[in-house]
């Protein structure tokens, strides 16, 4: 089992180093892994060997480093084994021309085509370049390209540029390109832990998710800041851990074709969709931000401005508690975990929410920390459960909040 000091042991690392200034740093990240347990090999452009050799990096490695000269002078497709070979593969510092390349599918180098053949599970870029290249839209229409296909962007931080002024664009710091790397794979072994065990499997599990909007007429509505991004998560876990899962989400967003999907935009149509899968399930997870009000008749048509000094009057009703109507109904052996995003008072709102909704579990979420709330990629929770003291989770990925979640509903399940 792997020690603290070495959460990296056999993990194999492929390490891409890009030409610009801060291509002499690698020598340190070969280092840093190193030390961390992993084994890394290392392949550069020509343009990162005019700031670094390839023998330092192969000496600090241990390895052989392949560049474009080497695959050259040999008739093996090393390139293609090498992506196969790799547990993560990291892009630092990743240049704008190389972003460019690797965001549209260029392979006119050594390290564009090991990149375009990788099949590495973990993909990390930390862009390093000058500020102006990296606010040019072409660049931030690459990086959002690279997000989309499964790239873990890190940096760059604002610092000291080589042009001799202080901006952003200086490549991230070491230690930030290491973390991310190693929450990164940590994250996988326990998705790959879920997929192995199947803990779920043969159970049915309900997922809501996104904010609901309420219509105000036919182009305006009510809705909160909710993304989706964690009940979409959730309904992800919860598959790779063997349930069949309906998703009841007000917002889209891509998901596995095994989920089944039910799209509910208002609260009204959420609670029907719920109602309706939930006599087969053997858990609900109510993620979505539901909308407290709703007006009580809609305006059939859009809403014209009058007089300038004229106020709108909205009369609003609320709307059904979805998450108490479940613990209300829910039949014996039926688990229901919801939410409380809550501004203040985190712990005493999560227990008043447990008793009063008839949960088996809240997951506190405080939406003004800083890595947790509506629209980001982290979040750090607090599981409240009757009788227990409470869990503390994260901050990290919501894919990892999730896959938490998920492991002690199974125990809620098992008991």
């Amino acid at each position: 089992m792997p020690s603290m000091e070495q959460p990296l042991t056999n993990k194999k690392i492929l390490l891409a180093v890009t030409g610009g200034i801060a291509a002499y740093k690698a020598a340190e990240l070969v280092r840093l892994y190193v030390k961390a347990g992993a084994t890394v090999k290392v392949l550069m452009t020509k343009a990162a060997e005019t700031f670094i050799s390839a023998k330092t990096l192969a000496i600090l490695s241990k390895e052989a480093v392949l560049t474009d000269a080497k695959q050259g002078e040999s008739s093996a497709v090393e390139h293609v084994a090498l992506g196969r070979w790799a547990d993560a593969l990291v892009l630092a510092p990743a240049t704008a021309n190389t972003l460019a390349k690797v965001a549209n599918g260029l392979a006119d180098n050594v390290l564009t085509e090991t990149i375009m053949a990788a099949t590495a599970p973990v993909k990390v870029l930390a862009p390093a370049m000058n500020d102006q290249m990296y606010a040019n839209p072409a660049t931030q229409r690459n990086l959002e390209t690279l997000r989309k296909d499964g790239w873990q962007v890190v940096g760059p931080e604002t610092g000291f540029l080589a042009e001799g002024y202080a901006a952003k664009g200086r490549l991230a710091a070491l230690s930030e390109i290491m973390t991310a790397t190693t929450q990164a794979l940590e994250e996988l072994s326990a998705e790959q832990a879920l997929v192995h065990k199947r803990p779920l499997a043969g159970r049915q599990v309900v997922v809501t998710a996104g904010g609901t909007k309420e219509a105000i007429d036919p182009v305006r509505y009510l809705t909160n800041r909710s993304s989706g991004k964690m009940g979409y998560a959730l309904a992800e876990a919860a598959l790779a851990a063997g349930a069949e899962v309906t998703l009841v989400a007000a917002t889209k967003r891509p998901y596995s074709p095994a989920i089944h999907f039910v799209y509910a935009p208002s609260a009204k149509e959420m609670l029907s969709a719920v109602q309706k899968a939930m006599p087969t399930a053997d858990a609900f997870i109510g993620a979505a931000a539901v909308s407290d009000y709703a007006l009580a008749n809609p305006f059939e048509q859009k809403v014209k401005k009058s007089q300038p000094d004229e106020h709108l009057v909205l009369d609003l009703i609320q709307n059904p508690d979805i998450l108490k109507t479940v613990g209300q109904e829910k039949k014996a052996g039926q688990v229901v975990i919801g939410f409380a995003a809550e501004t203040q008072n985190l712990l005493a709102n999560a227990e008043k929410k447990l008793a009063s909704k008839h949960a088996d579990m809240i997951v506190a979420n405080d939406v003004t920390a800083p890595q947790a709330g509506f629209d980001k990629d982290s979040n750090q929770v607090t599981l409240i459960q009757e009788g227990q003291e409470p869990v503390s989770i994260g901050p990290k990925s919501k894919q990892a909040v999730a896959q938490d979640i998920v492991a002690h509903l199974v125990t809620i399940l098992d008991r």
